[in-house]
């Protein structure tokens, strides 16, 4: 069983900061997606089992950074120049059965918890 514990989330100013850390029980294939209120789970970010390949969602590239440290077996999100409309629950997800993965929710087997990010104006 895949074991997932974000941690990170907060509250924080436009324009500010914020690293989100996933703990996994293993080396996975690894997304991160959002959920705001009413609304659907996004995808966020993506990165490779390995590393050494990420993407990102148009609404966040250039502002967020995906890296693994696989020593510690933790996927991070950097997050900045945070926006209001960045205001959401934060879930890191595994894809356990691939070295790369995708952006569609449906590939990801194991999901965290999730951590509440909220952006003041």
């Amino acid at each position: 069983q895949v074991q997932l514990v974000e941690s990170g989330g907060g509250l924080v100013q436009a324009g500010g900061s914020l690293r989100l850390s996933c703990l996994a029980s293993g080396r996975y294939a690894m997304g991160w997606f959002r959920q705001a209120p009413g609304k659907e789970r996004d995808f966020v970010a993506r990165i490779s089992r390995s590393g050494g390949i990420t993407y990102y969602a148009g609404s966040v590239k250039g502002r967020f950074t995906i890296s693994r440290d696989n020593a510690k077996n933790t996927v991070y999100l950097q997050m900045n120049l945070l926006k209001p409309e960045d205001t959401a629950v934060y879930y890191c997800a595994a894809n356990s059965r691939e070295t790369t993965t995708t952006s569609y929710t449906a590939d990801y087997d194991f999901w965290g918890q999730g951590t509440q990010v909220t952006v003041s104006s």
